[in-house]
């Protein structure tokens, strides 16, 4: 599993940044220009409203969870949040799976 969250990670990280790179070397840091042009239509509100939702979504369950299993490092997943809720999850999920494997060798 570790190497399909990786896999993830990566095209969740390259596939926003290949969209948001581009339209940052245009215009900078314009956020309000951002904002009008995230919901100039229905479609993109649509699609800005689902990653806000899923980002939330995303950073309840990274805290929960992490809490949870006690794991470490959390800010990472969350600090990927800025990326989006594509890369933050499946990194968290990969950092869960590591935290699973090293506790259960510590068991042994």
């Amino acid at each position: 599993m570790q190497i399909i969250y990786i896999l993830l990670c990566i095209a969740g990280a390259v596939l926003p940044l290949s969209q948001f790179i581009p339209w940052f070397s245009a215009h900078g840091l314009n956020v309000p220009l951002l904002f009008q042009q995230a919901t100039s239509s229905h479609i993109p509100a649509f699609a800005w409203a689902d990653v806000l939702v899923s980002g939330i979504v995303v950073a309840i369950f990274v805290f929960a969870e992490g809490r949870r299993h006690a794991m470490r490092h959390l800010w990472l997943p969350l600090s990927c949040l800025a990326v989006g809720p594509s890369l933050a999850l499946p990194l968290f999920l990969l950092l869960r799976e590591k935290h699973f494997y090293n506790a259960s060798i510590k068991i042994n």
